[in-house]
């Protein structure tokens, strides 16, 4: 991967490294509504993986495909967040969607069904699962979840040489306890699909095999397993606080 000169052959990597590009992006574009192009993304990726090569230095002690993982991933999240790809009235049905699981979860000590949380809603049961399937970009962390007003992005601060500070790694292992106790107070169907998905990498209709089920009904049971976990990561207040900011 080195010319004559000893410098990194640009065009070499680019021609090994592309399809890890269209895997990171037909991995993202599973939780990406429908309106996003698998094009797009790949664009923004390889736009991260240039800026790779140019910034990759060998004796960074990192080795290069998982640095350029990370560029490539955070251009397509970059390019996603300018072009603001969640319509505004779909982030807001899901703040509903967050405010009626911690509410009914308050009430009754257990995770709703899908019932339950239509009837809260005021919908019929396919309503809202359209609802979900319509909203299958719905993310676990949204961009404004973890950017105070003035402050660094998600990106800038976890993908520095800072990453070895105490309070970012604290943070981090908060953030990820609560996301292992959030998981393990799933519906068992829900917390299947996510190991299969998370844990094992597998596609949609992979999953969709394995539970018997139709791949549309996997992207119901992430969207609502998302929602799930979002109502535990960031609690009823912040919800409202959010849903009020969006309204």
């Amino acid at each position: 991967m080195y010319n004559a000169a000893g410098q990194l052959n640009k065009d070499q990597l680019v021609e090994r490294f592309a399809p890890l590009v269209k895997r990171i992006a037909y991995h993202l574009m599973a939780r990406l509504p429908a309106s996003v192009q698998v094009d797009d993304l790949v664009q923004n990726g390889m736009m991260g993986l240039l800026d790779a090569i140019s910034r990759f230095e060998a004796g960074m002690g990192a080795q290069f495909e998982t640095y350029a993982a990370q560029r490539v991933r955070g251009a397509m999240l970059d390019g996603l967040r300018e072009n603001d790809w969640l319509p505004r009235s779909l982030r807001r049905d899901f703040r509903r969607i967050e405010l009626a699981i911690s509410k009914l979860e308050q009430e009754n000590g257990r995770p709703p069904s899908e019932k339950e949380l239509a009837d809260a809603l005021g919908m019929a049961l396919a309503e809202y699962q359209k609802m979900l399937q319509d909203a299958r970009g719905h993310q676990l962390i949204y961009f404004e979840d973890l950017v105070e007003e003035g402050g660094d992005g998600f990106l800038e601060r976890h993908l520095t040489n800072d990453a070895n500070e105490p309070s970012n790694l604290l943070e981090e292992q908060s953030l990820q306890q609560s996301l292992v106790q959030g998981i393990e107070a799933l519906p068992e169907r829900e917390k299947l699909m996510m190991a299969l998905y998370y844990e094992q990498d597998l596609n949609l209709r992979e999953i969709g095999d394995v539970m018997g089920v139709t791949e549309s009904r996997v992207c119901q049971l992430h969207s609502q397993a998302v929602a799930r976990l979002r109502a535990r990561l960031f609690g009823g207040a912040g919800v409202k606080k959010k849903a009020r900011k969006n309204g």
